[in-house]
């Protein structure tokens, strides 16, 4: 029989560590596995490398025997009763549905298909879902920080049951179907065998208990849909893409479950003069040619809205760049501001009088 090369089946080399050879698996797994349209050959294939591979003591007699081992140096795979068949496939003892040694399985498999254990709740079945908002603000209000204003429609907490889903006066009673726990057992067969799966309870949505009476108003759900307006601080020097999160400002929770949360999307708008970069800011200055060979003392527009006096001193070349500190964006963190760059240009002028065509034409007589 042909030896196969298990670290080529999963692409790893031969020093490969413990880490990597799961991560390598994990990986090929996801991509390979039939219940996704995968290559049921190739996953078997990976299953088989990953068994050897994974176990420090197969491993080695694997590097000393090749693939062969299994039958006359490892006793099988799986341990006491459980070995590798004749197709290539692995087989349990009597009574075991999936007597593997494989001890991520588990783990895999709730990422593939959700299987769990009973008590472990992957989530919080009573709680509300979050609400995401885009919002856009101009550069100006990003600097000074504002105040925005939403109308949202929203599950909120029903106001004839305060959330309880229950009609007043009446009992809250364990699920039947659960038992309290807030889940049920399932049994879901693949070809790897059986594997029972702990899923929330569709009777009491995971909460193990159900009201005796439903309200009349929200049907016993807790909530009711209604239009809120939410006003939304936005502090002072937030950025573009930057989200801020409100604490359960998002949709009710079922009975009485906690509340989900708001997440806001900044998104700023392009300025007609400043380019923001972090917390500092970018303008393009255009001065005369007099200017910039003479110096001069030019205005500069700010963020704030008040003009100040940037000097420029004689023979400034086009491009020249001259920091203003302290003019930027707010911090976020509230601790000053950035810087202001500004970038002089030297403007040409399109169209020129007589009067200034011979006085350029003097000037370039006197060498200029």
């Amino acid at each position: 029989m042909q030896s196969k090369d298990y670290y080529k089946i999963l692409g790893v080399e031969k020093n490969a560590s413990a880490e990597e050879i799961k991560k390598a698996y994990r990986n090929l797994a996801h991509k390979f596995h039939p219940d996704k349209g995968g290559d049921a050959e190739k996953f078997k294939e990976l299953n088989e490398a990953y068994q050897v591979l994974s176990d420090a003591q197969k491993r080695t007699q694997y590097d000393q025997f090749g693939s062969a081992f299994d039958n006359r140096a490892a006793g099988g795979f799986g341990g006491a009763g459980a070995g590798m068949g004749q197709d290539g496939w692995f087989w349990g003892r009597p009574g075991a549905e999936f007597d593997v040694q494989f001890d991520d399985l588990g783990e895999m498999m709730e990422e593939m298909f959700g299987f769990g254990q009973p008590g472990k709740k992957r989530r919080d079945p009573k709680k509300g879902k979050d609400i995401r908002l885009d919002v856009e603000i101009t550069l100006e209000e990003a600097f000074a920080g504002v105040q925005k204003e939403f109308v949202i429609s929203k599950n909120d907490t029903c106001p004839r049951c305060f959330g309880s889903g229950a009609e007043p006066e009446t009992k809250i009673k364990e699920c039947f179907s659960c038992r309290g726990t807030g889940q049920v057992q399932q049994v879901k067969r693949t070809f790897l065998g059986s594997f029972t799966q702990y899923v929330i309870c569709p009777e009491c949505g995971g909460e193990g208990y159900r009201p005796e009476k439903p309200c009349n108003v929200c049907k016993g759900e807790g909530r009711v849909k209604k239009d809120e307006t939410v006003k939304v601080e936005i502090p002072a020097g937030v950025d573009n893409n930057q989200v801020i999160k409100i604490e359960q400002r998002g949709e009710a929770g079922r009975r009485g479950g906690k509340a989900g949360d708001l997440y806001v999307r900044i998104f700023l708008k392009a300025h007609s003069m400043f380019e923001r970069k972090g917390d500092d800011l970018y303008i393009l200055r255009d001065i005369t040619l007099a200017q910039a060979a003479l110096g001069d003392d030019i205005e500069i527009p700010t963020i704030e809205g008040k003009d100040i006096l940037l000097k420029v001193p004689p023979a400034t070349e086009s491009g020249k760049v001259f920091r203003v500190s302290g003019k930027g964006i707010t911090r976020f963190n509230g601790f000053g501001r950035g810087n202001m760059y500004a970038q002089i240009n030297i403007a040409v002028p399109k169209k020129l009088t007589k009067k200034q065509k011979d006085l350029l034409e003097q000037l370039r007589e006197e060498g200029l």
